[in-house]
C-alpha cells in the first residue's frame, strides 16, 4: 500500500472483527510502525493478542460512542479504518436507537477525533444495505455516509480526508450465513433459508480489504468507493454448501426476517451517472454544490440519462458450481473440509 509507508501508525476501530483481523495481518506484512486495535470486547482482544503475537499491535479498550476514548486512541495516528458497527439487521430492528448511537453518532465521534488529532485519512466501512434502506441498520449506515460527506462539504480545507467504502456480503465474516449453513449441516439439520430466490452480493474478506486499500490510494474528501461484485441466490448458496459437505440438498424455508429485502443495491442509477469507473471499483464523488441553487434552477445542470441501479438482481450471477469454487477459496471452508475428512478417515 503506497500510502502507508513503513513506520506509520494505523488505528482500526472494531479491530477484533473479521475485517479488522484480516486488515491487521495485511498491515503487518507492510511493516507499518504501529497498529492500534480499538474495540470494547476485552475477551476478543486477548484472543487476538494470543493469535497474532506481534508487539507492533496495541490494543485499546473503548467504545466509539465515547469521544474521549477515541481521542486517546487517535493520538499521533496517521490513518484510521473505521469498522466498528452494529451489523445484525434483526437486532437493529428491535433496538434502532442503539444502531443510531453506534453507527451514526459513533462514526461522527471517529470523524471528530480524527480531525482534532490531525489524522491524515479516514476510511469508513459501509454496506449495500445503506442504499434504498428499509431497515434500521441500513438507515444508520446511510446516515454514516452522510456524516462523511457532510464533513467534506463543511470542511473543504481540512487536512483530514474522510471517505467511505461500500460493499455487499463478505463471505464467512462473523454473523454471516455461510458458517451458519455449515454448522447446521454438521449438526444434521437442513440449512435455514428465508427465501431461496433472494439475491445477495458475494465477496471475500481479502476483496473487502482490497477495496479499503484502493480508497486509501485514490480517495478525495467525501468519495464513496464501491466494489463491483458478483451475486447469487440464497437457494443456490445453500445448495452449494450442501454439495461441498456431501449433505442432502434440502432447505428449511423460514420466511423473510425483520428488515430483509429480496435484493440489495450497491450503487443507484443516480450515483452511476456521476461515478468514475476503475474497472473493479466505482468511485462516486461528492456532490460539492453549496446551498445556493439559483444556478441549477435557472440554468439547469446537464446530466446523462439514468439507466438502472447496480443491484444483486442484475449483477453477474454465480451458478452453483461457481459458488462452490468461490467457497473452496476461503481458508475457513478449507479448514472445515479438512476437519471433516480427518473425522471420516
Amino acid at each position: 500500500m503506497s500510502v502507508l509507508p513503513a513506520g506509520r501508525r494505523v488505528l482500526i476501530t472494531g479491530g477484533t472483527g473479521s475485517f479488522g483481523q484480516t486488515m491487521v495481518r495485511r498491515l503487518l506484512d507492510r511493516e507499518v510502525g504501529e497498529i492500534r486495535v480499538f474495540s470494547r470486547d476485552e475477551a476478543k482482544q486477548e484472543a487476538m493478542r494470543q493469535a497474532i503475537g506481534d508487539e507492533r499491535v496495541r490494543y485499546h479498550l473503548g467504545d466509539v460512542r465515547d469521544l474521549a476514548s477515541l481521542m486517546r486512541a487517535c493520538r499521533d495516528v496517521d490513518y484510521v479504518f473505521h469498522a466498528a458497527a452494529l451489523k445484525q439487521v434483526p437486532s437493529c430492528e428491535f433496538f434502532p436507537l442503539e444502531a443510531v448511537r453506534t453507527n451514526v453518532l459513533g462514526s461522527a465521534n471517529v470523524v471528530e477525533a480524527a480531525e482534532r488529532n490531525g489524522v491524515r485519512t479516514v476510511v469508513l466501512l459501509s454496506t449495500d444495505k445503506a442504499v434504498y434502506p428499509v431497515n434500521a441498520m441500513g438507515m444508520s449506515k446511510a446516515l454514516m455516509e452522510k456524516v462523511a460527506q457532510g464533513h467534506a462539504r463543511n470542511h473543504p480545507s481540512s487536512a483530514t480526508t474522510i471517505s467511505c467504502v461500500r460493499y455487499g456480503n463478505v463471505m464467512y465474516s462473523r454473523g454471516s450465513v455461510i458458517p451458519l449453513f455449515i454448522e447446521q449441516i454438521k449438526a444434521g439439520r437442513a440449512p435455514t433459508v428465508t427465501d431461496p430466490r433472494m439475491t445477495r452480493f458475494l465477496m471475500s474478506l481479502d476483496e473487502s480489504v482490497d477495496l479499503v486499500e484502493h480508497a486509501f490510494e485514490h480517495a478525495r474528501a467525501g468519495d464513496i468507493f464501491i466494489r463491483k461484485a458478483a451475486a447469487c441466490t440464497i437457494g443456490d448458496l445453500a445448495e452449494a454448501v450442501c454439495h461441498l459437505f456431501d449433505a442432502p440438498v434440502k432447505l428449511d424455508l423460514i420466511g423473510l426476517r425483520h428488515g430483509e429485502k429480496p435484493d440489495e443495491t450497491l450503487a443507484t442509477r443516480e450515483e452511476l451517472l456521476l461515478a468514475d469507473d476503475f474497472g473493479d471499483f466505482f468511485r462516486v464523488p461528492l456532490d460539492a454544490r453549496d446551498l445556493n441553487y439559483e444556478l441549477y434552477v435557472s440554468e439547469g445542470e446537464p446530466r446523462g440519462v439514468a439507466t438502472q441501479d447496480f443491484n444483486s438482481a442484475n449483477a453477474p450471477r454465480l451458478d452453483v458450481p461457481q459458488i462452490i469454487e468461490a467457497l473452496r477459496s476461503l481458508p475457513e471452508v478449507r479448514a472445515e473440509l479438512a476437519l471433516r475428512e480427518s473425522v471420516l478417515a
